[in-house]
Order: C-alpha cells, then sequence, then structure tokens
C-alpha cells in the first residue's frame, strides 16, 4: 500500500472511530441579532464554536469565520434554553406505566432515589423539548411525595446518561402541598404532620453524621466502629452540610413559609419550587436569600394553584429575587410543558423580553449552579445555541435549529 493510501485509510478510520463529533463540532452561526445574556444584543452578529466550546462571539465584520467551518444562518440566536425543573426523562411521553419513573408512592420519604438511576437518554420526549431550543434540564423526581428522590442536570442529548449528564445529583426533591397529603390514616395527612416528618428525618441525618465524625476522630478502637451505611441518611446529611440544596415544592402561602423556617432552622439551602403564592411573601424570600423555581405560567389554577397569577415572575424580578421559570410535569400527554412559552407568557404579564429570556437561560443557569459552562454566549462556554426565524416568544416564530456541544442535534423548523 503506498504511503498516500495509508493516509487516507488513516483518516478514513480516524473519523469513523470519534463520530464525527470533533470534526462536525466546527461551525459558525450567523444572526441578525444575537441575545448573548453576557452584554448588550449583538446586530448582525456571528458565534464560532469549535471543538464543543465558544472560541469567538461578535459582529460579522469583526470575526474571521475559519475555513471549512459550517455556517448557519438565523433571525434570532440566543444561548441553549434552561429549564429550571421537569422530569422529562424519568416521565415518558405517552404515558405507559413502562416509562413513568418520575415517583414512587410506595413510602412518603426516600431522598435515596436517584434520577440518574431511572433517567432514560433515549425518551423521545427529551428530543421533542429540544427541537424548541431547551438544551440543558434539570430533572428528576417529580412533586407528589414529601421527599420523592433526587434530581440531576443533564443536557438534552447523549447516547446514554453519563454522556448527558452534567450533575448527576444536584438537589433533593421534597413536597409541602397538598400532592404529598395522604388519606385513610395514611402519615402524612395534615401539613402539620409533613413538617414534622421533615424534621425529624433532618434531625436523624444529623445525628448520624455526628455519630460518623465521633467515630473517625475516636481514640479507643471500639468505638471506631461505623454506625451502618444508611442511604437515606447519607443522602440528607448532604443537605445539612450544604453540598445539595433541599427543593421544596410549596405553593400556599403558609407551606413557603414552612419551608423558609426549616431552611432557618437547620440553616440549610432550599430552593423554592413552584411558589404560586410567592408574592405574598417577597420580604420574607428575599430576606431568606432564596431563589424561586416558578410553577410554569400558564398552569392550571386548581388546588395549592388555585391563586397563582400571570404576573408573579414580573412581581418578585422587580423584588430582586433569584427568579428562573420550569416547564414542571404535567400527569397528562406530553407530560410536561415547554418552558420557551411560559416563558413568552411571563414577558407579556410584566417581564421585559431579555428578563423573560434571562428566566430561560442565565439566571436559571446560576441557580443551578452551572453558570460557568451554560445560560449566556461567551468564550469559553459550551457551544449550546439556540435559533429562531423570528421573536421567540411569539407563536408564530419556530425554532430553527439547536446546537449542543457544537453539534448540530436539529436543524428543522420546529
Amino acid at each position: 500500500m503506498s504511503h498516500s493510501n495509508k493516509i487516507t485509510l488513516f483518516l478514513v478510520v480516524f473519523t469513523s472511530l470519534i463520530g464525527g463529533s470533533q470534526l462536525s463540532a466546527q461551525v459558525a452561526i450567523h444572526g441578525e441579532t444575537i441575545y448573548t445574556m453576557a452584554g448588550d444584543p449583538i446586530k448582525d452578529g456571528v458565534v464560532v464554536v469549535r471543538d464543543g466550546k465558544i472560541s469567538a462571539i461578535g459582529r460579522a465584520d469583526a470575526i474571521k469565520i475559519p475555513e471549512g467551518f459550517r455556517l448557519l444562518n438565523a433571525k434570532i440566536v440566543t444561548p441553549g434554553l434552561v429549564d429550571a425543573h421537569t422530569s422529562v426523562g424519568l416521565s415518558g411521553m405517552f404515558n405507559q406505566e413502562e416509562d413513568q419513573d418520575q415517583f414512587d408512592r410506595s413510602e412518603p420519604i426516600q431522598p435515596e432515589l436517584r434520577a440518574v438511576d431511572a433517567y432514560n437518554s433515549q425518551e423521545d420526549l427529551i428530543a421533542w423539548v429540544r427541537s424548541f431550543g431547551v438544551t440543558t434540564i434539570h430533572t428528576g423526581h417529580a412533586p407528589g411525595e414529601l421527599i420523592s428522590g433526587q434530581t440531576m442536570i443533564v443536557k438534552t442529548t447523549g447516547t446514554t446518561v453519563e454522556e448527558a449528564a452534567l450533575f448527576e445529583a444536584r438537589a433533593v426533591a421534597a413536597t409541602l402541598s397538598s400532592l404529598a397529603r395522604k388519606s385513610d390514616s395514611k402519615s402524612p395527612g395534615t401539613r402539620g404532620k409533613m413538617v414534622s416528618m421533615l424534621r425529624s428525618e433532618l434531625i436523624r441525618a444529623q445525628e448520624y453524621t455526628d455519630k460518623l465524625s465521633s467515630t473517625e476522630n475516636a481514640d479507643d478502637d471500639q468505638e471506631k466502629t461505623p454506625p451502618p451505611r444508611d442511604l437515606r441518611l447519607e443522602t440528607l446529611a448532604k443537605v445539612l452540610s450544604g453540598e445539595m440544596p433541599l427543593m421544596v415544592t410549596a405553593n400556599r402561602t403558609q407551606d413557603i413559609a414552612s419551608a423558609l423556617r426549616l431552611a432557618k432552622e437547620f440553616d440549610i439551602t432550599i430552593w423554592l419550587d413552584g411558589a404560586a403564592e410567592a408574592y405574598r411573601l417577597t420580604e420574607e424570600i428575599l430576606a431568606a436569600g432564596v431563589p424561586v423555581l416558578i410553577h410554569p405560567t400558564m398552569a392550571r389554577p386548581t388546588s395549592d394553584l388555585s391563586n397563582l397569577s400571570f404576573e408573579t415572575a414580573s412581581k418578585l424580578v422587580e423584588a430582586g429575587i433569584p427568579v428562573a421559570l420550569q416547564s414542571g410535569y404535567e400527569a397528562y400527554v406530553p407530560k410536561t410543558r415547554v418552558v420557551l412559552f411560559e416563558a413568552g407568557m411571563a414577558a407579556a404579564n410584566g417581564l421585559t423580553f431579555e428578563q423573560a429570556l434571562a428566566t430561560i437561560t442565565i439566571d436559571a443557569a446560576r441557580i443551578l449552579g452551572i453558570q460557568e459552562r451554560v445560560g449566556s454566549l461567551e468564550v469559553g462556554k459550551d457551544g449550546d445555541l439556540a435559533m429562531y426565524d423570528g421573536d421567540p416568544f411569539e407563536y408564530t416564530s419556530h425554532c430553527t435549529g439547536v446546537i449542543i456541544n457544537g453539534q448540530v442535534v436539529s436543524d428543522s423548523k420546529q
């Protein structure tokens, strides 16, 4: 075989081995307007993505597109959207029992359940939300039990959960609402019982941690025997240490107040989830330094959500409270809302365009702790972008392309 043929064969084999992951990750995106979420919008701008990371961004007349890069065009370019809370990947699109892993009803307190063990990276619902520009989701066990399990953060791509994951364990999901109440003399049957059970478990976790610490520091060999391993208490110990926040679904004023009280009592980090009546406690939430993952703007106003408002997001933003919007969990097909549309409705009810976009990009990323990688278009950050043929919040506009880690994962109009 000649030397030139050997080189050709090597290139063919090399390309097939990497699946084009790096060679196809060289892309440039031209936008009539680019909302970077890190400064003023750029008119007639270009974003260059090399090997999965943003390598250049600016006005088209100042950015040289490297030779051989694929060029895409869009009217509007934004960072890839960040959904602050969903159960996509655990709940499946077709509402069949075998693809509904968002919660386990066997007992009320199950912090040991890991989202990473239930996430289906091949679920069609992931591709569906991605087609609207959603590139990162905070997903996991849904509200419904007092502690339903753990959450995780993933990109909406990847063959396996390991490929998709940014955080395999991000928060512990708790519920202080009617969703967690039991009937037929089962616990918890009242709100007082809910808080009491949570408090008891956190105290048990404190005692478990103290025992571990005492055995590590013991002088006597007999005293060095640690307590039996307990996955439930290990997880709650991470909440107590600040390693994981407690995400508390609470919509009524009294439940939000209970969540804030628990956070102060145990000096733990909490995220308020849902928070339909948060606009009634803005001073208290702001003083506590607690962010809010607001329920879908267009959620049905029933039960604990009966006092929700389209203007909740704008009222909290005006008060200076960190806010992100979410698609949430729905019990009916297709099991989720689209966070893009929820932000669009918030933009029509008090938020400016960029404030609304921030709730599903940079502000969501900051709350989730992933702002160094996603949420804005800046050099060095992940090459995650969404492209639109008009105002993303107008229902007549379409998402025309989605890029994740520099890979074009969607280029058809949605």
